[in-house]
């Protein structure tokens, strides 16, 4: 089985998750239509209290069923939509998936991989130690964040669980994902 759309989620006001839905639109420029992080430019509040003029590279947050998987193995229970994200995704390595690259969700929709979504204090108070599964450590002592990617919205449309994801990945030399 290909890489597939688990569940989607939105929240039109400001909340660490959000809940889960039959469907969501995605907008070209803009995001998910009625989500609180849509927008051309940043909606993020910590973002915005910074510099509320850049542009918004964090209209759809997109992660891993698989990490999931693994932090109940770790003895958390977390479901979709929870971390927040837009998009739950399965049978996809978001994480080793180059910046620049385009994700075809369902029928019409495009995003465009942006970069890594940076883990906030938020995430332990949702489960405490929590965080510590979502932000590791490499071989080197490098940071390692697995708390999805962001995206922007190149073509609009529907997108509904069961939809697939198809992968397009840029030309040229691939840049590693940094957090957007």
């Amino acid at each position: 089985m290909g890489a597939s759309v688990a569940a989607v989620s939105s929240n039109g006001t400001y909340s660490f998750t959000k809940p889960n839905r039959e469907s969501i639109t995605l907008v070209a420029g803009f995001g998910v239509e009625g989500d609180v992080h849509a927008g051309e430019t940043v909606k993020h509040r910590f973002r915005m209290r910074k510099d509320p003029s850049q542009p918004n590279l964090r209209q759809v947050h997109l992660m891993h069923a698989e990490l999931f998987d693994e932090v109940r193995a770790a003895g958390f229970e977390v479901a979709a939509g929870e971390l927040g994200e837009n998009v739950t995704t399965r049978g996809i390595d978001l994480l080793g998936l180059p910046t620049g690259t385009r994700l075809r969700l369902g029928d019409e929709a495009v995003v465009e991989v942006t970069g890594l979504r940076n883990p906030c204090a938020q995430i332990d108070g949702f489960r405490k130690g929590l965080m510590r599964q979502v932000v590791e450590r490499d071989a080197e002592g490098g940071v390692r964040f697995k708390a999805g990617i962001m995206s922007v919205v190149v073509e609009g449309g529907v997108v509904r669980a069961g939809d697939p994801v198809r992968i397009e990945l840029p030309d040229g030399p691939h840049r590693p994902l940094e957090v957007v």
